[in-house]
């Protein structure tokens, strides 16, 4: 028997420089400081819709700090979850006016834009299907092309976040 999460509740970055990853999350996310641990260097953010004391964690360990390396030993991305398809339209375009678009992908059940903040730390924006609509892809997670704006015909208008239990 496992532990048994319902699920992730944060996830902590460590980050070059506290002040400019603070800025990015609190401006492209549109984030707040839940609170700052100045003994650590920290800062705890929470997400404007969530339940959550907090949803992230930056810890400060300055320039000096070894850069992430792609392919390596670690964590690739964090996923955020937006509840409907004109939601991921809008983190697209607000990702590539901050110069921090990295790319697109529909995996099936879920369709996902990704960035990287100033440090380097990938994450995706993803909007899922309605649970109903998973179909063929209820076992499978292809990586195809994203035809975003035939998304938007099919599933505008369409909530699912909240279906998952979000705030």
């Amino acid at each position: 028997m496992g532990i048994g999460p319902v699920r992730l509740n944060h996830a902590v970055l460590f980050v070059a420089d506290l002040g400019r990853a603070e800025a990015f999350y609190t401006q492209v996310f549109g984030m707040e400081v839940a609170a700052r641990e100045p003994r650590a260097n920290a800062a705890f953010l929470r997400l404007p819709r969530s339940g959550n004391h907090h949803d992230l964690g930056l810890f400060g360990v300055g320039a000096g700090a070894p850069p992430k390396q792609r392919g390596g030993i670690g964590l690739y991305h964090l996923a955020w979850q937006v509840d409907t398809i004109e939601e991921l339209e809008a983190a697209r375009k607000l990702l590539a006016e901050a110069g921090a678009y990295t790319g697109e992908s529909s995996h099936g059940a879920t369709k996902s834009i990704y960035g990287a903040d100033p440090d380097g730390n990938e994450f995706e924006i993803m909007w899922m299907l309605p649970r109903a609509d998973w179909g063929e892809f209820e076992n499978a997670a292809p990586i195809e092309r994203l035809d975003l704006a035939a998304e938007i015909q099919r599933w505008g208008g369409v909530s699912t976040a909240f279906e998952q239990g979000a705030r």
